[in-house]
Formats: structure tokens, C-alpha cells, sequence
């Protein structure tokens, strides 16, 4: 199933998407507004989420298209975004291009242990449609698009799209700058739905497109088949010594890395398609 999160005035509708089209789970059981909801009472009923969903789906609201392009946020507002980098090996070789400590990404890449780190924080995480950011105190910024995991007590319920902004400059004058260069506001993207019946994470289809003013200034795409290490290894690095919040997304690093002369611009419009997930939409802003 496909689970969106609807905005409705000050508050949350929770919607799912079956075979059949999409429904308002929030219409059935006002105490299911959030994904947080549905999966902490399936957690206490001892039931798988979908499971959850299905009782109620007979007696929903639809949701009409236009209302679900109008109103999807961010479909997890995770206590904490963390992140998985040189996962790819476009990634290693993109990191060690920009950096003055070449050597450093290629023993990440091939190490046993994966680089995982702190991305985001809900006040910092957009959604769809909203403008993800660069910050004005760099000059080379990419997006870097990345399947998503979506976990609920540290084990993986869903995946998502996620969209990890990236100071290309700030992290290439000193690896120890990675907080800067990651970490900052509107630094992260998410959405737009949830998939909780993906059969295999590793072998998805990804593409991403950039257009400015109406033009396409960039098109890339690969496969989560060329994803070096496992979600389920990385997801056992993030949880492992680590006290995991209730909610929480872990992306699984970038596949896509534009050429060296590409930086975003203010007004750029960002797409991620992940096949079976659906498109991220995000325009882009200074910070």
C-alpha cells in the first residue's frame, strides 16, 4: 500500500492508495491522521499496518486527484533523517574528486563498516512541492537523489524518496565540514508517499531531472541494483549502539551526480522518480 499525508487546515489526514484509488483513512478513524498513528496502533494491536488499513477501507472517503496533488506533505515527519554516503560508486568517485583527502572515500567505500550519518530533523525536512535549499555561503550545490527507508521502532516498515542536499563546496575544502555542508535549513526532502509492499529495494529503477526557466538542464538515471551494501545492512549500522527515535528515515546514498560544472540555482525545479514509490517534486531556494 501507498500511505500520503494530507495537509487539512491546521491539521493531518492520513490517505492510502490500493489498486482501487485513494482513501481517507482520517474520514473511518479520526485517531489515524498521521503514519505515526497507524503504525503505533497496529504495533499495540499485534498486526501488520496494511492489515490495520484494510478493515477500514470499505467505509473511507475517496480522495480525488486534485486533492491529493493539492494537499500531500510529508508523508513521515520522522523524528530523525539520517544518512548512508559512498554507498554508490558514482558517490566514491564524485567525493573524491571534490575533496583535498582523496584517499578517505575510497577506504569508506570499500570498508566493512558504512559511512552513516546525521541529516535532519523534522523543522528541517520539506515535502512535496515545497523548496528544498542552498545555502548562500556556497557556491557548489547539488541534490542528490536516494531511496529512502522508513523505519517504526528501528525495524523498516516503508520506503520513500528522499532528496539529501549537498554543499559540494563546503564538504570538498575539509571532509570535518560535512555537518555544514549536509546538515542546514530546508537541507532535506521526503515523499511523496510511503510504499510498504516494495518485494525488492534493490533492484528500482531512480531517475532525476532538473529544468530551469522551462529548460531541462539535467537528466540522469540508474538502478538501486548498483547500491553497493544492503538496506538491511545499513539499516543494522544506524540501529546498532544507537538509541533510535519512534520514527525515523535513513537514505541509502546517491546514485546520481551531476557533471563537476552543474550547480543549482534559485527557481530550479528538482524531480526524483523512484519506479514503484512515485516522483518527489521540490523548486529549489537560497537559505
Amino acid at each position: 500500500m501507498r500511505y500520503y499525508q494530507l495537509r487539512d487546515g491546521n491539521s493531518q489526514r492520513l490517505a492510502v492508495e490500493t489498486g482501487d484509488g485513494v482513501y481517507d483513512l482520517t474520514s473511518v478513524k479520526p485517531q489515524l491522521r498521521t503514519l505515526r498513528d497507524l503504525l503505533k496502533s497496529a504495533s499495540i494491536a499485534d498486526t501488520a499496518p496494511d492489515e490495520l488499513s484494510a478493515r477500514h477501507l470499505d467505509a473511507a472517503e475517496a480522495v480525488s486527484e486534485q486533492r491529493l496533488e493539492a494537499t500531500a506533505t510529508d508523508p513521515v515527519t520522522a523524528d530523525e533523517v539520517w544518512a548512508a554516503g559512498v554507498t554508490y560508486q558514482i558517490s566514491e568517485e564524485a567525493r573524491t574528486e571534490e575533496s583535498g583527502t582523496p584517499e578517505m572515500y575510497l577506504d569508506v567505500y570499500d570498508a566493512e563498516r558504512p559511512e552513516i550519518f546525521f541529516k535532519s530533523t523534522p523543522t528541517r525536512t520539506v515535502g512535496p512541492d515545497e523548496a528544498v535549499g542552498i545555502r548562500a555561503d556556497s557556491d557548489w550545490d547539488v541534490p542528490e537523489p536516494e531511496l529512502a527507508i522508513v523505519l517504526y521502532e528501528g525495524d523498516i516498515v516503508g520506503y520513500t524518496v528522499g532528496n539529501d542536499m549537498s554543499s559540494r563546496s563546503i564538504e570538498g575544502e575539509n571532509p570535518l565540514y560535512l555537518p555544514q555542508a549536509k546538515v542546514y535549513d530546508r537541507c532535506c526532502s521526503v515523499g511523496p508517499a510511503v510504499v510498504t509492499d516494495i518485494e525488492d529495494p534493490h533492484s528500482l529503477a531512480l531517475s532525476m531531472s532538473i529544468h530551469r526557466d522551462g529548460d531541462r538542464v539535467y537528466y540522469g538515471e540508474t538502478n538501486t541494483s548498483e547500491m553497493k551494501r544492503t538496506c538491511e545492512e545499513l539499516v543494522s549500522y544506524y540501529t546498532a549502539h544507537n538509541a533510535v527515535p519512534e520514527l525515523s528515515v535513513l537514505l541509502t546514498g546517491t546514485s546520481l551526480v551531476p557533471d563537476d560544472d552543474f550547480t543549482l540555482q534559485e527557481r530550479d525545479q528538482v524531480s526524483i522518480n523512484i519506479e514503484s514509490i512515485g516522483t518527489l517534486n521540490n523548486s529549489v531556494t537560497v537559505v
